[in-house]
């Protein structure tokens, strides 16, 4: 079978890989679907995700879809042929962390597509995957397998929404539209926000957060246009700028969530403005039960498709990738794995 592979930093191939059946307690998927992620993007083009480094080829990919191919023996899933989705992570459940519900910084969880530990975790982009059955979720009836790609980006989106704790009524500012800010947008809607306003550098990437819910936006360069202040502010480019940005607009007691995966190493920002208005900086790491949130949402008609922009074959992936980070044309690029 074929898979999407990085090698190295600037090393991207499509390569034959061999298949691997289901052991018990397994589930083969069939993959139709695969969202290329900003992190998907780093591995590509820096070799590393902050402290994440390639060290041997590595399956990138975490956010898919597909159908059941095969089952193995004493494995609770759906039956071959059910269209599903992959949760990603397999925490361990037995540290601290997991023990006290928060599975999703379990430091010894296995991703898919993350180089966090040796040897990697191969991910999903591949025709064929094998993940345990606790990872699979049948959809929802009504959510096709196109749209089921982004349960896992709307899954991050929807965990830092409730580390921002009640928006209900609230201004809030999103800085970064791409994928996941514009999924943030859309999940702070759901959640009651009177008012989002998106910041980004970007045109078109602000009139996508438009569709899906924005009740403003403002060029990021254009200071004079930004609002007064905020309850809550989001960080979601990546950007020290952008953090910098939240800590400067949100209300005195507000929230800071730091969302967006910011470069390694020390990162500065007015230390003193959080002490004398006492924010609050969240930090906001993947997801847990927040998947199954995503597909009941999806399901229930919550308007997110706009974001998907672009859908590219398997055998052109480096040229998806490519696309993937021309903010000025695409928003989320999805590989398909089944042509």
């Amino acid at each position: 079978m074929r898979a999407c592979v990085v090698h190295g930093a600037g090393d991207l191939r499509v390569d034959e890989v061999a298949p691997v059946a289901p052991e018990p307690g397994q589930v083969a998927v069939d993959v139709a679907f695969g969202g290329i992620c900003g992190s998907d993007l780093h591995y590509y083009h820096d070799g590393r995700v902050g402290d994440f480094q390639v060290v041997e080829p590595m399956i990138l990919g975490h956010e898919v879809s597909g159908r059941v191919a095969l089952v193995g023996d004493d494995a609770d899933a759906p039956p071959p042929g059910a269209p599903v989705a992959i949760h990603p992570a397999t925490p361990c459940d037995d540290c601290r962390e997991c023990r006290e519900g928060r599975r999703n910084v379990c430091g010894r969880t296995r991703y898919l597509g993350s180089a966090a530990r040796v040897p990697h975790v191969q991910g999903g982009f591949a025709q064929r995957i094998v993940v345990p059955a606790g990872q699979v979720r049948p959809l929802p009836p009504g959510v096709p397998l196109r749209l089921a790609a982004l349960a896992e980006p709307l899954s991050v989106a929807l965990h830092a929404v409730r580390r921002a704790g009640e928006v209900r009524g609230r201004r809030v500012l999103v800085t970064g539209a791409g994928p996941i800010g514009c999924l943030v947008v859309a999940a702070l809607r759901q959640a009651g926000a009177a008012e989002v306003v998106v910041s980004d550098l970007v045109d078109e990437a602000l009139a996508l957060a438009t569709r899906v819910g924005a009740t403003a936006t403002v060029h990021a360069g254009d200071q004079a246009a930004w609002p007064e202040v905020a309850d809550v502010a989001i960080e979601a480019s990546g950007a020290p700028a952008g953090l910098a940005d939240c800590v400067r607009t949100v209300r005195r007691a507000g929230t800071v969530v730091m969302l967006g995966m910011l470069p390694p190493g020390e990162v500065g920002f007015v230390a003193s403005t959080v002490i004398t208005r006492e924010l609050d900086l969240v930090g906001t790491f993947r997801f847990d039960t927040e998947f199954d949130t995503a597909l009941a949402l999806l399901a229930s008609g919550l308007d997110v498709e706009p974001i998907i922009t672009h859908t590219v074959p398997l055998t052109d992936a480096r040229a998806a990738f490519d696309l993937a980070g021309d903010r000025t044309s695409a928003s989320k690029v999805l590989l398909d794995l089944a042509s």
